[in-house]
């Protein structure tokens, strides 16, 4: 039923009560009426609101179901891991490197052979102490003056004369690839002091 001076009238209600039950009434119905423009105008923002949320769903997810954000950070920290363990690898390749060289003086191996004979040591197998001293360092010194002794120099006299390499127990080689290929760590180096006009020294 309407709300009306009609209706009001009939319950007996005088005039003046009347205007100010009509007034209230109309505010109250001209503020539900507002709300409803605002609930109304929010509805049909709804669509874009809830496109633009599925876009950012699909935008924050691949395929698989895994979030870009995080496989991009995944591969950069796989990269960095990578380039940390090149830094530590080529750090260990000095360190070894060195403390070679200096196994390599000990034993008295001439300086102007070293660098040739580190390019075709298996320096990557050494062991290191924590003090950065060869394991076995004793053992080390005996193997490199029996491998290397065409390279060491006596006191009191110049470097061994390898102008004409020894016969090498008859065998003839003919490439660097056919000693590299000797399993045997020692007639491999052994053979390489014999042909060393091959690598250069």
């Amino acid at each position: 039923m309407a709300l009306t001076r009609k209706f009001l009238s009939a319950l007996g209600i005088d005039d003046v009560k009347i205007d100010e039950i009509i007034q209230a009434h109309t505010d109250t119905v001209n503020g539900l009426k507002d709300e409803i423009e605002k609930y109304k105008a929010d509805a049909e923002k709804l669509p874009a609101v809830t496109k633009e949320r599925d876009d950012l769903k699909k935008a924050s997810e691949e395929t698989d179901g895994k979030n870009p954000y995080k496989v991009k950070y995944d591969a950069l920290k796989e990269d960095f891991a990578k380039f940390k363990q090149d830094i530590e690898a080529k750090e260990s390749k000095a360190k070894k490197d060195s403390a070679y060289k200096a196994l390599l003086k000990e034993a008295g191996v001439s300086e102007k052979r070293i660098d040739a004979i580190l390019r075709v040591s298996d320096v990557d197998a050494l062991e290191l102490e924590a003090d950065g001293q060869v394991k076995n360092h004793d053992d080390m010194v005996k193997s490199i003056k029996s491998e290397w002794s065409d390279f060491i120099v006596s006191e009191g006299k110049g470097g061994a004369n390898t102008a004409t390499p020894p016969a090498g127990n008859g065998k003839t080689f003919k490439s660097k690839d056919e000693i590299f290929a000797i399993k045997d760590t020692a007639e491999r180096q052994k053979a390489i002091s014999e042909n060393h006009e091959m690598f250069g020294f």
